[in-house]
């Protein structure tokens, strides 16, 4: 597991935990709904859809109950971040749950978590419990007659592709993680059918510190598409890996700047299932609609081999396919064999283009985000690097 060694400081320490839950009861369902969707929030797990729709969907969908879920397996490769907003702003997370619970009508949040991050449990429900004391989980919450929410935790097993949100949802109801074909998505017909807001630890993190500072101080800052901070776990070739706090659209530079990292020569956004960007590009920004801002940034230096790093990655991917779909399970594996031609020098051109090909078939007929990203590295380290790699004449 990747540790990591600096962390600045972040918004989170200049707000009191439940001050957010607080203006959340005071004003209502509606009102939080609408604070959320002003803020401009989009989720923080890496496919950015907006927050507030979300709240919105869920709590007009037909059917109860409704159920909160938090995704916490934490997974992707490089990604280390929820372990940090565990470690030292749990309260944050689940105020943030409770806060959802309440504008959608819900009695019962599940926290889904990593099944390697076990080690938490013990820690989280002493949390939980010092809550419920302090009437802050549970019945009648903040004195307020008839408002309850509880929240119960749940293990992973240690399947990546449960990160995914349907794939997580079957794990939560005893199946195999498998991803289910949509729709109907989640806000309508999630956990056992039931209406489901289904958001990333961070995303709930920062739902508690928006009710508590406003909408207005959280899109102050960003861009105009991606709004107020992002947390980062930074690691790699640099002199200050860690988790950072960082404005959207920061440019890959002034991360480098600020991570301490020297003779750069790609950076991978998003983690693997992300975007390998080359030296030349380092003046995007981190944003959804530039660079992604997925939770992991992996910075690689100049004596990095580049096809290792793309052989890694395959590796992963090979090994934590469901296996469902054909273009998944298969491609990744023709992929990773491309590879090991490449590094080898045993791969024509002829045969390159043909698994270039395959690539954008896999990215158009997988049936869920690891299937469609898989190839996105490869992609990346051949059209970048091109010059580096020898092609074989075979």
């Amino acid at each position: 597991m990747i540790q990591s060694n600096y962390k600045n400081r972040f918004t989170f320490d200049d707000i009191k935990s439940d001050t957010g839950l607080k203006v959340a009861l005071e004003k209502g369902a509606q009102a939080v709904i609408s604070e959320i969707t002003d803020s401009k929030l989009r989720g923080c797990g890496g496919a950015g859809f907006s927050t507030g729709m979300k709240l919105k969907f869920t709590a007009e969908a037909f059917g109860n109950p409704k159920y909160v879920v938090c995704n916490a397996d934490e997974g992707e490769p490089g990604t280390f971040k929820d372990r940090e907003l565990f470690t030292n702003y749990a309260d944050f997370v689940l105020a943030g749950m409770t806060i959802a619970g309440t504008a959608i009508n819900a009695a019962e949040g599940i926290l889904y978590l990593r099944g390697e991050y076990e080690y938490l449990v013990e820690h989280l429900e002493k949390v939980l419990e010092t809550r419920r004391k302090n009437n802050l989980l549970g019945k009648d919450i903040m004195g307020r007659k008839g408002v309850g929410f509880e929240i119960k935790i749940r293990l992973g097993a240690g399947a990546y592709v449960c990160g995914e949100e349907t794939a997580l949802l079957e794990s939560l109801e005893g199946y195999r993680g498998e991803p289910r074909n949509r729709p109907p998505f989640p806000v309508t017909a999630g956990y056992s059918g039931k209406p489901t807001c289904l958001s990333n630890v961070e995303t709930f993190a920062r739902i508690a510190a928006i009710m508590a500072k406003g909408a207005a101080w959280f899109k102050a800052v960003g861009t105009e598409k991606s709004a107020g901070y992002k947390l980062f776990s930074i690691s790699g070739d640099c002199e200050k890996p860690g988790v950072y706090e960082l404005p959207m659209g920061t440019t890959i530079a002034a991360m480098l700047k600020v991570v301490g990292a020297k003779n750069t020569q790609a950076v991978q956004c998003g983690g693997a299932s992300g975007r390998c960007l080359h030296k030349n590009e380092f003046n995007r920004k981190i944003a959804f609609e530039d660079a992604p801002p997925g939770g992991a940034i992996i910075v690689f230096g100049e004596d990095r081999d580049m096809l290792e790093v793309a052989e890694n990655f395959l590796e992963f991917f090979v090994e934590e396919s469901c296996g469902q779909c054909t273009p998944c399970r298969e491609g990744n594996v023709k992929l990773l064999a491309g590879i090991k031609l490449l590094r080898n020098k045993k791969c024509s051109p002829a045969y390159l283009e043909e698994l270039v090909a395959l690539c954008e078939t896999m990215k158009i007929a997988s049936k869920c985000g690891l299937g469609q990203a898989s190839p996105n590295a490869f992609l990346d380290i051949i059209k970048n690097f091109s010059s580096e790699i020898f092609m074989g004449s075979n």
